[in-house]
């Protein structure tokens, strides 16, 4: 194409972006400044999705800082892309100052604020904004609970996560709770030590558990000392993947810890037989579970 129009590149941009080729899409937003070409708003906000989900936190302020100088008003979809962008890359008090400047807000613009605050670990400031919402008039949706409840997890609130999941339970949302849910739920329980708690949920679910579920009631395990869940949920991960060897090497870590070393050497085995063998005595694997919940977050 001789020549390209502002459609043209953000068809391109956009293109990039819902690839998930998120370093691409910067890369041909950037090649449209140096072409002199003039960005609209649908640009700025697949540049600015972009941003959110590669980390570019730079390119994001510059993006904002043009949006300034250009003296666009901030509409609900383009406030919303900055929220997101500040969020995803750690700098949700920028984009708090977003929230309160914009003079119209929808429900994506106060889940884009929540999640934001969960990633953040500021879970009082989350819970809080999710109250101010409903006061506000503004209808909670699968994914404000998503944030809200993986707040409530990452600062260890366990009664106010239970009273909100047990509200979405009685039908107040207007919706069942998914399996998102259930995974901050277990989260929630397995961050603060209740580890029974948390294998209640996975084993009364609804659906078929998934890698956050186990992933969480493991790292909450070992993070107590108990050998008995972190073994279970660490044979479960396996089961669901089992070309990962990090999880062989947490098994072969536990089984040492009890002086298994029969079952040390079965994992060995396991390990050699499906071509995942290394060296166990070196290894070791961090387990976190802000890993799985930080997944629940920016997959929307």
């Amino acid at each position: 194409m001789p020549q390209r129009d502002v459609v043209s590149w953000t068809v391109l941009i956009m293109g990039y972006k819902n690839a998930g080729k998120y370093d691409a899409a910067l890369m041909a937003f950037e090649q449209m400044q140096y072409a002199g070409v003039v960005p609209n708003h649908v640009t700025m906000v697949n540049a600015l999705a972009a941003c959110a989900n590669f980390g570019a936190l730079d390119m994001g302020v510059w993006i904002h800082d043009f949006i300034k100088r250009s003296g666009w008003e901030l509409d609900v979809i383009l406030g919303t892309a900055l929220i997101d962008m500040y969020g995803k890359c750690g700098r949700i008090e920028d984009g708090l100052c977003v929230f309160e400047s914009m003079k119209e807000k929808n429900v994506f613009t106060w889940n884009a604020l929540i999640k934001g605050l969960a990633l953040a670990k500021s879970g009082e400031e989350a819970v809080l904004w999710f109250n101010r919402m409903e006061l506000e008039g503004f209808k909670a949706d699968e994914v404000t609970l998503v944030g809200v409840l993986c707040a409530c997890s990452h600062s260890g609130f366990v009664d106010t996560g239970r009273w909100i999941f047990n509200s979405l339970i009685g039908g107040k949302y207007g919706f069942s709770p998914g399996v998102k849910h259930y995974a901050c739920m277990v989260d929630l329980f397995a961050r603060a030590g209740y580890l029974e708690d948390a294998f209640k949920f996975i084993r009364d679910t609804p659906f078929e558990p998934t890698k956050a579920m186990w992933g969480s009631l493991l790292a909450g395990s070992r993070a107590r000392g108990n050998l008995k869940f972190s073994e279970f949920a660490a044979w479960k991960l396996v089961e669901l993947e089992p070309e990962n060897s990090g999880y062989y090497v947490v098994l072969s870590n536990l089984y040492a810890e009890m002086g298994r070393w029969s079952d040390v050497e079965k994992v060995r085995i396991m390990m050699k037989e499906r071509g995942l063998m290394k060296d166990l005595g070196c290894s070791s694997v961090e387990l976190e579970p802000q890993e799985h919940v930080y997944e629940l977050l920016v997959a929307h």
